[in-house]
Parts: structure tokens; C-alpha cells; sequence
């Protein structure tokens, strides 16, 4: 295929775009650590941890409605909602929360006239034991393998860091390459794609063509695209920097 050296770029540091192609907020904090992030100020913004719990919420209150956010735990996944409404005064709002793990946050978050928010919290030491531990069950091939089938269905791993890309497509001939998702491990890396054919000509997808030196493992959706044309390509790799923001 022409252009193999620029599809291999691509994908090799497709992971390296800056962080406002990601439209969700994801943030790594050590216990008692203070997380910053924004908040919607018309409608809720959802705040989740990867592997854990919130089990409380501490926070001060104004004593008046219309000038005061609240902050709900939802139960069954653990999550924390957070609303505050147009005519809160303030610009931030602030609050600790304890984890069912035991580990405490501090809050200080912006509020904004924007839409709804989500923000992923990931403490690198639980996350990186919990998704070694996953990696460990089997040779390193295999646990590629095995991500690779995780992506496929759409299913979460504890430990793992995944990230929803609203990154812009980049074009390598009549190839268009998007980043859709990144899956985040301790050792592993897996990132899903979306493979476009802008030409006018049936366009032919090898995998030895499409993956990185470093590819462990990858999976192409069609071997072959018609002009216009889609499919997914799943492709993992080393995770050679989990320290990220």
C-alpha cells in the first residue's frame, strides 16, 4: 500500500493529539490530592472513578437555593451528579469526597454556561494494580488479544483508562484515519479507529500495512473498502507512558 510509512506514523501517535480532542475530562489523583476541573452551570455533570466508589460527599451549605450546588451520589455506580443553577453567583464551586476505597478528593472546579459535563477520575496506583493484574492473567500476546476482543464488544476493564476521542479525522491518501477510543493500561495500549476510503476505487486494508512496529495485536473490520466506505480497525500496542493527564 502507498503512503505505509505515514498510516504507520499515524497510528503510532495518533494517542499523542492535545487534550481538547477529547470531549470528556480525565484527571489522575493520588489520595488527598485536589482535582481541578469545570462544571456545567445549566445542566448536571457527572464525576465517575475508574475502579472505585464515592461513598461521601462533604461540602458547605449557603443556605440559599438559588445561590448553592448540590452534589447527589447515585448508589449504583458509585457516581457523584453534580448541579448548579444559572444563578449561582460564585465561579467555583468546592468539596471533598470520600472514596469506598478510602481515599479522599479535593474538588475545585469552574462552573461555566456550557453543556452537560463528564469527568474520569483514575488513581494511578489502584488503576495501574488493577489493570496489571488483568494483563498478568495471561502471556503478553494473549492479554492483547484479549483487549482486542474488550474493544470489539464495547467492554470496560477494571484498572483500564478508557477514553472517548473527539479528535478530527486525518487523511493519508485516499485513507481517512479517525481515533475513536483509546483503551489505557498499565502495559498495554489499545486504540479503536475508524477507517474511511475517500477515493473513488475499492480500497484494499492489509494489517501488515496499517500496524505500527510495536502492534501486539490488531483487527481490520473489512479486508477491503468500497468508495465511502467504513470499518473499524482495533489495534494494541505498548503503553509506554501511563503517567498522563
Amino acid at each position: 500500500m502507498r503512503n505505509k510509512a505515514a498510516i504507520c506514523t499515524f497510528m503510532a501517535t495518533a494517542s499523542l493529539l492535545p487534550s481538547p480532542a477529547f470531549a470528556d475530562q480525565y484527571k489522575q489523583a493520588a489520595d488527598n490530592a485536589r482535582i481541578e476541573c469545570v462544571v456545567s452551570k445549566q445542566e448536571l455533570s457527572r464525576i465517575a472513578l475508574v475502579g472505585d466508589q464515592f461513598a461521601s460527599v462533604s461540602k458547605i451549605s449557603s443556605g440559599t437555593p438559588f445561590n448553592d450546588f448540590a452534589v447527589t451520589n447515585e448508589p449504583v455506580r458509585g457516581d457523584i451528579y453534580i448541579s448548579v443553577p444559572e444563578t449561582y453567583a460564585a465561579g467555583s464551586i468546592s468539596f471533598f469526597a470520600t472514596t469506598k476505597k478510602g481515599f479522599v478528593y479535593k474538588f475545585a472546579c469552574k462552573a461555566e454556561m456550557i453543556e452537560a459535563q463528564q469527568l474520569f477520575i483514575s488513581n494511578p496506583t489502584l488503576a495501574k494494580s488493577d489493570a496489571a493484574n488483568w494483563e498478568n492473567q495471561t502471556r503478553p500476546d494473549q492479554s492483547a488479544v484479549r483487549l482486542i476482543q474488550a474493544m470489539a464488544t464495547d467492554k470496560t476493564i477494571d484498572g483500564f483508562e478508557i477514553r472517548q476521542s473527539a479528535s478530527p479525522a486525518a487523511r493519508v491518501g485516499n485513507l481517512e484515519i479517525q481515533l475513536i477510543a483509546e483503551y489505557r493500561g498499565a502495559s498495554l495500549l489499545g486504540k479503536v479507529l475508524r477507517l474511511t476510503n475517500r477515493g473513488k476505487k475499492p480500497l484494499p486494508l492489509a494489517e501488515r500495512d496499517l500496524a505500527p512496529k510495536d502492534t501486539l495485536a490488531i483487527s481490520i473490520g473489512e479486508p477491503s473498502l468500497a468508495p465511502g466506505a467504513s470499518t473499524t480497525a482495533l489495534i494494541v500496542g505498548a503503553n509506554g507512558d501511563y503517567d498522563h493527564d
